[in-house]
């Protein structure tokens, strides 16, 4: 049963594109949308544009977030107003339980949480306690659909115009598709408009979608009759039972309905459950939500109740559904998802409630009765061309059995799946031919549950070891990556279980044994008949003694369950501690990590001034440099001209000194010159003094030079 067949089939989802509407706040109504009271919503038409607030501001889905839609109060109106006859008809078919339902407010936080701690490889959900999953007895009492008789399946084709066209005389959505307009569909059953009117009370909006309901269908058996009936189940099945994502309706099961004497041999809650299952696996990123999602919300109520999400009303209603209503919560959808997050991760083992139905009076639902051969059954569930298991043998505690250690099952396919995105349809497929395995151990009702097992402790152990941390979804999750504290409350909670048990045996021996002492002295205070109350009394005396013998053997295993469990309990704690040192270790670790950190930064802008300062001096001795080598050229140009001079008066006959005069002249004025040039360069940009140029010196007269006469 590790397989799943999903194929996109009938178009769904074709065409996507919704009007956007406004939802504009009545006086005097609350500002949350997570849980609509006033006016009641009326999930069938586009959704409201909700502008997200704080995170403590109870504000409705966002982009990202589950949306559910639903036509209840429109096909509500609708079957109130069908005619006598045709209610019979429903009536025969298994539909009335189901129809007579009121519209139960969507938990939203509720089903995105547990949307995300579903596993679409063993399509259960992992829990910290382990697997749990909605069944087939879930479906029937909650629901009232029939989940016994012949599996939801057929042909699926190409197009659906033919069909359409024949039965209902509606058009699909597309020449190659399976949908058709849910406008056009209501507007057929007379319902043109399911939009409430401005300061219209809910009172007054179902009376007049009866009024118009009651004015365009049939009032007598017939051919128009029929094709009403079809629109009805057509509207009932592709907005309720096998509800989608999006506006229009699915007919793939049009073809079921062709022969109306029929329609009721089908199990309908077995489909309900397949594509409710199908669309669970789906990403937490989809928008919306296909499938009767109040099942999953109400089971949660009678499995869950520590998560206190619904309010208990009129005990004794049924289908279940009716016993429940909503828990309105003004908090945010992003927190309320948060909390029971942190709820589900510390929730007690013990307060999980795997058999909630016991005690129920089954003699007045009459669907129970008749769906119990399939309850407790690993089975393949059936919706045209959605095909998957429900593993019951996971969850054996539903059946008061202890969990014994089974293989986790896999997602394994034999054939190449398209893609959730893929909604076209490639060809005609006999889905009775493709699956005809997975059919045939419906038709058998699959395989029986059972279970030998002592004990959940095995079971604990190799959950923890399969999922370890992975069942934690909270923003306290502990420090349990290898599961092995989910473990040990799992073998804990099974100890606990065991000695309850036991205590129930030593009470029952007990009470056997003062029986049995009663009769013995009653035996010897007989006269009537000596030898046999002798005999009797023989007979009781051996089974009081071998009552005293279990009691003790019985108290001996009490005792040693009891040390267990304080063995347990005091590992749980020391394991519940190591998170704790670890987590304050980690803080001391970060804190010197800091302080480390601001050391190295107050060094590094020591440093970085030291270097500021260095680089400074550096462009200083640079300078400096540059002048000195100045300085030293001029110096080496002065001693080569003053050698070339020496060497010239040497030839021609000029003294000396007046040579000497000339190179000192020469020699200050290029000093000059420097000091004018630097002068310059550290003067401000755009200063009015300007370069002084100095005048050669005058030139000397040469000594001894004069003429003779």
């Amino acid at each position: 049963m590790e397989e799943e067949h999903r194929e996109g089939q009938g178009g769904e989802g074709g065409s996507r594109r919704r009007k956007k509407s406004i939802w504009r706040r009545q006086p005097g109504e609350g500002t949350s949308t997570a849980a609509p009271e006033v006016p009641p919503a009326v999930p069938m038409e586009e959704e409201p544009a909700v502008v997200p607030g704080d995170e403590d501001e109870p504000v409705g889905p966002k982009k990202s977030e589950l949306r559910s839609r639903l036509g209840w109060a429109v096909i509500r109106a609708i079957y109130d107003d069908l005619p006598d006859f045709q209610v019979r008809r429903l009536e025969g078919m298994g539909f009335r339980p189901f129809l007579r339902l009121e519209e139960l407010t969507p938990d939203v936080a509720l089903i995105q949480a547990l949307k995300e701690w579903w596993d679409p490889e063993c399509h259960v959900l992992l829990f910290p306690w382990g697997h749990m999953v909605p069944t087939l007895e879930d479906v029937v009492r909650i629901t009232g659909l029939r989940v016994d008789g012949q599996a939801v399946t057929g042909t699926t084709y190409t197009s659906y115009q033919e069909p359409v066209e024949r039965l209902l005389e509606l058009e699909v959505r597309g020449e190659s598709s399976s949908l058709v307009g849910r406008t056009a569909l209501q507007a057929s059953l007379g319902v043109a408009s399911a939009r409430h009117r401005t300061g219209e009370e809910q009172a007054e909006y179902l009376a007049r979608l009866t009024e118009d309901a009651r004015a365009v269908l049939a009032e007598e058996e017939g051919v128009a009759a029929d094709r009403d009936l079809r629109r009805f189940l057509i509207l009932v099945i592709g907005k309720l039972i096998l509800g989608m994502r999006g506006d229009p309706v699915s007919c793939r099961c049009l073809p079921l309905l062709e022969d109306l004497t029929q329609v009721g041999s089908y199990a309908w809650g077995a489909a309900l459950l397949a594509h409710l299952f199908d669309n669970l696996g789906t990403s937490s990123r989809e928008t919306g939500v296909a499938g009767f999602f109040p099942l999953l919300q109400v089971w949660a109520y009678y499995h869950l109740p520590s998560l206190r999400r619904g309010v208990a009303r009129r005990r004794g209603a049924v289908p279940l559904l009716q016993r429940w209503r909503f828990c309105r919560d003004e908090r945010s959808l992003r927190r309320q998802v948060t909390l029971i997050h942190d709820a589900m991760d510390t929730i007690p083992f013990g307060h999980v409630q795997w058999t909630p139905y016991v005690g129920e009076d089954d003699a007045t639902q009459l669907w129970v009765e008749r769906g119990r051969p399939y309850f407790g059954r690993d089975i393949w569930l059936h919706c045209f061309n959605t095909v998957v298991p429900l593993h019951h043998r996971l969850v054996a505690r539903t059946l008061g059995l202890y969990q014994a250690v089974v293989e986790f099952p896999t997602r394994q396919r034999s054939w190449e799946r398209p893609g959730r995105s893929f909604r076209g349809i490639q060809q005609v497929t006999d889905w009775t031919v493709r699956v005809r395995e997975q059919l045939d151990d419906w038709e058998r009702r699959g395989k029986e549950v059972v279970s030998e097992a002592a004990s959940d402790e095995d079971y604990y152990r190799a959950y923890a070891r399969r999922y370890g941390a992975q069942v934690y979804r909270g923003t306290r999750r502990p420090l349990d990556p290898e599961g092995r504290i989910a473990s040990l409350e799992g073998v804990l909670h099974s100890t606990i279980q065991q000695r309850d048990d036991l205590q129930a045996v030593v009470d029952q021996l007990r009470g056997e044994l003062e029986r049995t002492q009663q009769m013995v002295g009653g035996a010897s205070s007989s006269r009537e008949d000596p030898g046999r109350s002798i005999l009797e009394g023989q007979l009781a005396a051996a089974r009081a003694e071998d009552a005293l013998a279990q009691l003790r053997e019985r108290e001996q295993e009490l005792r040693t369950a009891l040390a267990q469990t304080t063995a347990l309990e005091a590992e749980m704690a020391e394991l519940r501690l190591r998170p704790e040192v670890a987590e304050v270790a980690r803080w001391r670790q970060e804190a010197e990590a800091a302080a480390r950190w601001q050391q190295d930064a107050e060094e590094a802008v020591r440093l970085r001034a030291e270097a500021g300062d260095l680089r400074t001096q550096l462009v200083e001795e640079r300078h400096r440099g540059d002048m000195l080598r100045s300085e030293m050229r001029g110096l080496e140009r002065a001693l080569a001209l003053v050698g070339r001079s020496r060497l010239v008066t040497s030839r021609s006959g000029i003294p000396s000194g007046s040579a000497g005069h000339y190179l000192t002249g020469s020699s200050g004025r290029r000093r000059n010159e420097e000091e004018e040039r630097r002068r310059r360069e550290r003067a401000p940009e755009g200063s009015e003094t300007g370069p002084r140029v100095m005048a050669p010196p005058s030139p000397r007269p040469l000594e001894g030079t004069g003429e003779s006469g």
